[in-house]
């Protein structure tokens, strides 16, 4: 039979019905089945036999055609004419044989179409209608139609001839279902495919597969699952480099939907998470800096983080961060006593931080603390009706409770001072004292104490100086005379103010001032003595004298300047006398050693013209001894040459000589280059200036 595709629905449509020899037939073999398989015959078997009855009627018409012809024939029964012409039986008898053979050869060629399967009624369908239209469904590969054909075909007999074939075809059909659910699993649809597979008749051996096949699928998945969970987390805590490794897993994993599409999405994805890591971190650095505009544009740069990101919670948990950061800054404004800087850098903070009701909790404290510090009563009740709107569920609750106990303290401490300092306003002895006892009614802890102490010092301060200026005043007036008597008088007068008292600096000041005057009056005479003997020349006893004003003495500092020049000028005489005398020897040591001896004499001395004179002239000696001892021992003349000091008339004169004797006593090749021969001269000679003493 010609096969054709089944419809979607088998009931959708008609079927079209075979020829009439091919519906008997199968009309037939259906009976004959029916009847063999003990199938009862019911209504709706009858309808479909009168049915067919039907059909068989309709393909009988032409028969009724060819009666009624006959019947016409009969009633004229008296024939034409022509009917008697032999030549025409003639040519109809050859015609009409043709005619039927023809007709017989089409009919007989004709073959049966294919069962409209979708209009079958299958209880009395044949096993061949129903393994023909089982095929055709299992032709289309879905699991719908492969579990449509196992059913059509799986409940005929066991006994049937066509048995071994179903029986086949159901194990293939089976393993086909498994297959497509295979596919779904492939494709990441776990659920579908082991729908699916538990779809397969368990009376069939590739049932055997399916738990096995369930199990691994849920293995791989839940693996596959796993790892991507791991990535996901590393992705939240920015290990990049962890995060790309256990994608890579995931090319391994027994799964096509796993290791392409989840693999690459998940690629994409730590892409992207770590670009808007790297923004995290820019927004980190710049919040370093902890200032208010770098806070700011860290806030900025966080905000650009969307929130399909994996790093977008941990955004929003830096945000935060960056928004407690300038509530720090505005806490610190507000702990120097800026409170309105404070508030400035608090409304500056973005809602996206967070910190909202953060944010107007911190500005009521601080107005709140702006009105106390007025120091007011006024100013007191103000700021604890501010921070009374502090809820009770607020982190900052706590902390206005506390500043309104201290500030419902407070105003009773401020009505003490306030009565306090109107009393001392007064100016009195008594008044003061009146106010120190009014503002030691506030006790050590209270708000106000320290302030209390304060202006408590204040006031004793003041009665102090009352009780004690009449001493200073006393002793300004006997000091104006400024003889020894009279400021040891206002000495002894200024010493009535006790240590510890307020006037007792300016006391211990002016006391120091008028034991200054006393010493340099009674230390001035030894300091003019001693410079009259310097005068006269008289050093020795003109250190001695000066040397009577000890040390810690108002003019010790001037005593001693003088001393040191002085002494400093017997060491110049004294070096200078002995350059002199060691001088007259002649011999090159005794003149080197001289030459040493005068330059210790200070360039400020009165003595240095004289000395300087006479190194010149010891320097020039040196020079002609070393000549002279050149004629016999060049070596000789160059060591005295060396003795003569670098600064002296001589002392070019002398290194020309020097030069000259070593080039005499090392001559070099008349080949060699002029500049060797100054190199060699230079390297041979090594100038060794005499030290310079002074002292």
């Amino acid at each position: 039979m010609t096969e054709r595709n089944i419809p979607e629905s088998w009931l959708a449509g008609k079927a079209r019905e075979p020829d009439n020899n091919m519906t008997r037939g199968y009309r037939r073999q259906e009976s004959s089945e029916t009847h063999r398989s003990g199938v009862p015959a019911t209504s709706s078997m009858i309808e479909s036999v009168n049915s067919s009855k039907e059909n068989d009627s309709e393909l009988l018409s032409l028969d009724k055609e060819s009666q009624k012809i006959v019947s016409l024939s009969k009633s004229s029964w008296k024939l034409p004419q022509w009917t008697k012409s032999w030549v025409l039986w003639t040519l109809l008898l050859a015609l009409v044989p043709s005619a039927i053979a023809f007709m017989a050869t089409g009919m007989l060629l004709k073959l049966p179409s294919a069962p409209n399967c979708p209009s079958i009624f299958w209880p009395l369908a044949s096993a061949s209608v129903r393994l023909h239209c089982a095929q055709l469904a299992a032709s289309k590969e879905t699991t719908k139609d492969l579990l449509q054909a196992i059913t059509l075909v799986k409940e005929l007999p066991k006994n049937h001839p066509l048995r071994a074939e179903i029986d086949r075809l159901i194990e293939e059909w089976s393993r086909d279902i498994l297959q497509l659910a295979d596919q779904s699993f492939q494709a990441g649809r776990l659920d579908e495919a082991i729908a699916t597979a538990r779809q397969v008749p368990k009376e069939e051996s590739a049932y055997q597969l399916v738990e096995a096949k369930i199990s691994k699928w849920q293995s791989i998945w839940s693996t596959a699952e796993g790892v991507y969970t791991e990535a996901e987390a590393q992705m939240r805590d920015e290990k990049w480099h962890q995060a790309f490794m256990l994608a890579s897993r995931l090319l391994r994993v027994d799964n096509k939907y796993w290791s392409m599409t989840k693999y690459d999405q998940l690629n994409r994805l730590i892409v992207s998470a770590r670009e808007d890591g790297e923004q995290l971190g820019k927004a980190k650095t710049l919040a370093e800096s902890k200032t208010v505009d770098n806070l700011l544009k860290a806030i900025k740069v966080a905000e650009l983080i969307q929130q399909d990101s994996y790093v977008y919670p941990k955004a929003q948990e830096t945000l935060s961060e960056f928004g407690e950061k300038m509530l720090e800054l505005a806490q610190a404004k507000l702990d120097a006593r800026n409170p309105d800087q404070a508030i400035l850098i608090a409304q500056k903070i973005p809602p996206s931080t967070r910190h909202n009701k953060d944010i107007e909790d911190f500005i009521t404290l601080t107005e709140a603390q702006r009105s106390a510090w007025l120091g007011t009563t006024a100013g007191l009740e103000t700021a604890i009706a501010q921070a009374q709107q502090i809820q009770a569920t607020r982190p900052k609750y706590e902390k206005a409770q506390e500043l309104i106990a201290s500030w419902q303290v407070e105003i009773q401490d401020v009505a003490h001072l306030e009565k306090a300092r109107y009393l001392a306003s007064q100016g009195s002895v008594n008044d003061f004292a009146a106010a120190i006892t009014e503002a030691q009614l506030i006790p050590d802890g209270n708000p106000r104490a320290e302030e209390a102490k304060k202006e408590i010092g204040g006031w004793v301060a003041q009665i102090q100086t009352i009780e004690d200026r009449p001493y200073l005043d006393r002793a300004d007036q006997m000091a104006m005379l400024e003889d020894v008597n009279s400021l040891q008088a206002a000495i002894a007068q200024a010493t009535q103010v006790r240590q510890g008292r307020a006037l007792y600096p300016e006391a211990r000041r002016k006391i120091g001032i008028w034991t200054a005057k006393i010493q340099r009056i009674q230390d001035q005479p030894y300091l003019d003595q001693a410079k009259n003997l310097a005068d006269s020349g008289d050093l020795s006893s003109a250190i001695a004298t000066a040397q009577q004003i000890r040390p810690g003495r108002a003019l010790s500092g001037e005593a001693q300047a003088v001393i040191d020049e002085w002494q400093g000028q017997l060491r110049a005489k004294q070096n200078w006398n002995k350059a002199r005398e060691i001088a007259v020897t002649g011999t090159p040591e005794a003149l080197a050693k001289a030459i040493r001896l005068a330059n210790r004499v200070p360039d400020n001395n009165i003595l240095r013209s004289d000395a300087s004179i006479a190194i010149d002239q010891w320097s020039q000696q040196l020079l002609d001894i070393a000549r002279a001892q050149g004629e016999s021992n060049i070596p000789r003349a160059i060591e005295t040459a060396r003795l003569i000091p670098r600064g002296t008339d001589a002392y070019s004169a002398a290194r020309e000589q020097i030069r000259a004797w070593q080039e005499y006593l090392n001559p070099q090749p008349q080949e060699a280059p002029q500049e060797s021969r100054q190199e060699s001269s230079q390297e041979s000679y090594t100038e060794q200036p005499m030290t310079i003493e002074r002292q």
